[in-house]
């Protein structure tokens, strides 16, 4: 389960000041695989990143039970410089779980090929998120956090991505940003919609996809 309580975040711009979140209230609850919709901008990969605790908010706080994954699919979770099998190391040397084994699966998941041995500066947007997508589908998280990698690649590899991804929900929670609505319906069993640093919760997901497709009409 997460909660965030009063959690406030945000950005100056040169019209004053965007507010990604304004003393957010929300739990979410366990067994839920949750999709964050809200328009471009609105700061959904930014309230991810503060959920796994890889950006602070300007006040409030997140609580988490069990442990919560990086943001999968963030390019920053990465060293550049190293490459794919180092960082691939390097992440199981942090969870404590062994190298081999974590390269293993990820060699064959990411389906990189030689790219897995050279620098992860030389990959491109998608390849990152191969291997974010791999080595956390590799590890044991209580709750997921899913940018947008699910609809990276062919079809067969977004298929064999959803598949995981299902596998995984069975025994943790996730919360999912996309654009795509497929994967939304796919993937989620509930929703919430950020707007104007505004969260609303829904224990439909349809109903959050109804909010948020209203908004996207409005901002036409």
């Amino acid at each position: 389960m997460i909660t965030l309580e009063n959690l406030t975040k945000s950005f100056p711009t040169p019209n004053g000041r965007k507010f990604v979140a304004r003393n957010v209230n929300l739990t979410i609850p366990k067994g839920k695989s949750l999709a964050l919709l809200g328009r471009n901008g609105a700061g959904k990969s930014t309230m991810l990143q503060m959920i796994s605790g890889t950006m602070n908010p300007d006040s409030g706080r997140i609580i988490s039970s069990g442990n919560v994954s990086f943001p999968v699919g963030f390019a920053g979770s990465f060293h550049r410089d190293l490459t794919g099998a180092q960082n691939a190391r390097f992440v199981a040397r942090i969870y404590g779980v062994d190298t081999d084994d974590l390269l293993d699966f990820v060699a064959d998941f990411a389906a990189l090929g030689g790219h897995l041995h050279m620098p992860v500066r030389s990959y491109s947007s998608g390849m990152r998120s191969r291997l974010a997508f791999g080595i956390s589908m590799a590890l044991k998280f209580d709750t997921y956090l899913v940018d947008e990698v699910t609809s990276v690649g062919d079809s067969a590899f977004r298929r064999k991505s959803a598949a995981i991804f299902k596998a995984r929900m069975k025994e943790s929670n996730a919360i999912v940003v996309t654009h795509s609505l497929i994967e939304v319906r796919n993937l989620c069993n509930a929703g919430a919609v950020l707007e104007n640093g505004e969260v609303t919760y829904f224990d439909d997901v349809e109903e959050a996809i109804a909010l948020h497709v209203s908004n996207m009409k409005k901002a036409k």
